[in-house]
């Protein structure tokens, strides 16, 4: 390669998983953008860390050096030319560049860009033909200008206009002001497919008879609450000799735990090397862990609704759509916040300001004990780490907070939040496809799907997934009195025996374990996978969204780890006719017994629309846990020492218990309001 498309940088102290730096990524875009057919055009919908793997960090611990590499995805704006770019950022220099239009197959698109948002508004205000569809719902040409259009991925369904293009459905609101709640006063039959690349309407529904727009506003915001609540007092945390975690760029330590906080445009937050200190060892538990993918599948089949199954993480880019998070508001007591280096789709770098929050929680009692017969009374109070991050996808807002507790417990909480879809509905006609919220007004039943992939480490070496369930044992003579029950168990050995379904009745659960090494009961150490209640794809078996979203067909899936394989959906899913992703990966039905596996976790929320759920829907909770299940020798959160508000207390035995009734030794943090 010439001189002149080589551009060092220098890489500093950075660990080779930290996140670009801005110069990286500056350094990284002038590289590629040297090698595009059109600097005027090219754009970038990706720029990452390319991240090295588990055997290239065993480098490090030699003494050795890992070369510092992005990932950089490129797109002509003006002929729709993909390219993925490898960027040795070490060597200054492109060393690897592969086009994608011939190797997306079946077709597949780039994430959409905040460009083609503002763009795909022009394109549709300028049409003809959405004009003369707006005029006849009454909208006039001088309202036309504040009508909110929201370009929607496409979803797939093998028309001539969607087959390798590059296309967003396009809806339309009516707003009598740039403040209005669009979403309360949808237009309803009138949906435009734009070429993004063409920078035209190539396709428009303008359904007749015309379904009027809703009349009433549903505003909500803080200046219009013309009589809020007057009885709400302060809730100060506080934590005056600061917080017990401890923060080295990317790197944390808190209370027994450590990982390396990481960050990319499609999955948002990431966690690397997650270990837990167990005495003198520290003990790998994940490699990396991240939501890979979501999917909102909408079950209304009319005009402006049929195709929506939006693949917010795909297809738009959870961490390019993260929030500034708020002091006070999105995170509560000492936060240590993690500003984030991004690119612009043109390529420019910049600063994602406190993008990811770091705090700790009182999470009520970790354990608790009073022996009234000794008068011995012991009690701890748990406390968590919080990891999050927020990311506002069109009207959805989505919280993603990862907890670590001090027992060793790991948990992911996704909160939903945000303002539904709307559908409009005709006076005095049933809405069959949801629930109303108000005059005139719908919100059509949908689907939210979270992914999570968790590239996993236990103990190090070859992990292996069994799957476990109770079973009642029939009346004999090994169980006379009908109680006894039986836990039945099975390795998965195979990546198509691991594409399992979550089952309540029988208490389902699945079991990740390290079967070179042995726990103090001479078993292999494990951590347990609970899977809290969560639906499944409900729209039918050879539908689009089904194709194309097979990942939420199952709650797990057990892969043997590829590095091409990084997505529950595959790389690209917009504009994708399906296929692609974890049905396609389990079908090479690889080695996952002591092998180096990906566990993969589907879990959701099926959202039956409500007039509680408007203007601003309040928040729903959905996620998972994985616990230690013979993983430590004993409790290893019993080191922990009594709060120093309350007291270990012990009375005498005539003392405890007085005249039948337990003795008054409340904690000294559990005082009334009087005192």
């Amino acid at each position: 390669m010439s001189n002149e498309r080589r551009q060092k940088v220098k890489t500093g102290l950075q660990h080779p998983l930290d996140p670009l730096t801005v110069e990286e990524i500056a350094a990284a875009c002038n590289l590629v953008a040297i090698t595009s057919r059109s600097r005027e055009h090219c754009r970038f919908p990706i720029v990452r860390l390319d991240e090295p793997g588990k055997e290239d960090l065993r480098l490090l611990l030699d003494g050795g050096t890992i070369p510092r590499s992005a990932f950089v995805l490129t797109l002509d704006s003006a002929t729709g030319e993909a390219v993925e770019h490898i960027v040795d950022l070490t060597r200054g220099a492109v060393v690897q560049r592969k086009p994608l239009r011939n190797s997306m197959s079946p077709y597949g698109q780039p994430p959409i860009m905040l460009e083609d948002v503002m763009r795909c508004e022009e394109i549709v205000k300028a049409d003809p033909g959405w004009r003369a569809a707006m005029r006849r719902r009454g909208v006039t040409e001088q309202q036309i200008k504040l009508v909110q259009v929201d370009p929607f991925s496409s979803g797939f369904f093998d028309r001539s206009f969607e087959q390798g293009r590059r296309i967003v459905r396009a809806v339309s609101y009516f707003r009598e002001d740039i403040q209005d709640n669009g979403y309360a006063r949808p237009i309803e039959g009138v949906v435009a497919v734009v070429d993004l690349i063409l920078g035209k309407v190539v396709d428009l529904s303008d359904d007749d008879p015309v379904i009027p727009i809703p009349a009433k506003k549903r505003n909500y915001a803080a200046a219009l609450n013309r009589s809020p609540r007057t009885d709400i007092k302060p809730l100060n945390i506080e934590q005056p000799e600061g917080p017990s975690f401890r923060v080295n760029g990317w790197q944390v330590e808190w209370q027994k735990w450590s990982f390396r906080v990481g960050f990319t445009p499609r999955e948002g937050l990431v966690l690397h090397q997650l270990a837990y200190q167990d005495g003198e060892r520290k003990r790998p538990l994940i490699h990396r862990a991240s939501v890979t993918e979501m999917v909102v599948p909408y079950a209304d089949p009319t005009t402006n609704h049929y195709w929506k199954s939006a693949f917010d993480a795909g297809e738009y880019g959870l961490g390019v759509l993260a929030n500034a998070l708020e002091l006070g508001c999105d995170c509560l007591g000492h936060i240590h916040y993690f500003d984030i280096p991004a690119a612009s789709c043109f390529g420019e770098p910049q600063v994602m300001k406190n993008a990811i929050c770091m705090h700790e929680e009182d999470y009520g009692i970790l354990w608790k004990h009073y022996e009234f017969r000794n008068g011995l009374f012991e009690v701890r109070r748990s406390r968590r780490l919080v990891i999050s991050f927020f990311a506002t996808v069109g009207n959805y807002d989505y919280g993603f907070y990862w907890y670590l507790y001090q027992d060793g417990t790991i948990q992911l909480e996704a909160k939903l939040t945000g303002i539904i879809q709307t559908a409009a509905v005709r006076g005095g006609e049933p809405y069959r496809w949801g629930g109303m919220v108000d005059d005139n007004l719908a919100g059509p039943t949908h689907q939210h799907f979270f992914n999570v992939r968790m590239h996993m480490d236990l103990d190090g070496g070859g992990n292996t997934v069994t799957e476990h369930e109770f079973a009642q044992r029939p009346w004999g003579a090994d169980n006379p009195y009908g109680n006894a029950f039986d836990l039945r168990s099975r390795s998965l050995s195979r990546e198509l025996d691991a594409c399992s379904i979550a089952d309540g009745r029988v208490g389902r659960y699945w079991k990740i374990t390290n079967p070179n090494a042995t726990n103090s009961v001479g078993n292999p150490p494990g951590y347990k996978l609970i899977v809290t209640p969560s639906p499944l794809m409900l729209a039918q078996e050879g539908s689009s969204v089904h194709r194309r979203a097979g990942f939420a067909t199952r709650h797990v899936w057990v892969t043997a780890y590829d590095p091409a394989q990084k997505y529950a959906s595959g790389d690209y899913p917009n504009v994708h006719a399906g296929g692609d992703g974890l049905p396609a990966y389990v079908q090479q039905n690889r080695n996952i017994a002591n092998a180096d596996i990906v566990v993969w976790h589907t879990f959701g929320h099926t959202h039956v629309c409500k007039p509680e759920d408007f203007p601003v829907m309040p928040v729903e909770y959905a996620g998972f846990m994985l616990k230690p299940n013979g993983f430590f020798a004993a409790n290893p959160a019993d080191d922990i020492p009594p709060d120093r508000n309350s007291r270990s207390v012990q009375v005498g035995l005539h003392d405890g218990i007085r005249d039948g009734h337990r003795a008054d030794v409340a904690d000294t943090c559990c005082r009334t309001t009087s005192e």
